[in-house]
């Protein structure tokens, strides 16, 4: 792709993804660096969640014992991994969509959880 297209790319997958590139070895000559990222505390996951509330519309309050109920059930669930993060406030946006809602819950939450396989 730089070749052709003058553009870096970044390939972010699971543990392990490296010894599976590895068997195409003109890939995986071009990769520059690994990094492994860590799960996220529960002080960056507040903080992230609280940006991803904004952007579908809604305020998360720590005086809202919902919003709180919430938060901790997501980071129980996601345990700060990035890609689980994505996948269930895609779910819980289109659960919030399809039901009509305008608050998320544990309840909603919860139900994110259900549509997903988490292994």
């Amino acid at each position: 792709m730089y070749d052709e297209y003058k553009f870096g790319l970044v390939l972010i997958g699971m543990p392990g993804i490296e010894r599976r590139l590895s068997r195409y070895p003109q890939l995986y000559s071009r990769i520059g660096f690994r990094h492994e990222f860590k799960h996220l505390s529960q002080d960056e996951m507040k903080f992230i969640l609280a940006k991803l509330w904004t952007k579908i519309g809604l305020t998360c309050s720590e005086d809202n014992f919902n919003d709180v109920e919430a938060v901790n059930t997501f980071i129980r669930i996601t345990n700060g991994n990035f890609r689980l993060i994505d996948r269930m406030f895609s779910q819980i946006s289109r659960i919030l969509k399809i039901n009509n809602l305008n608050s998320i819950s544990k309840e909603v939450v919860d139900a994110a959880r259900e549509c997903l396989v988490i292994g």
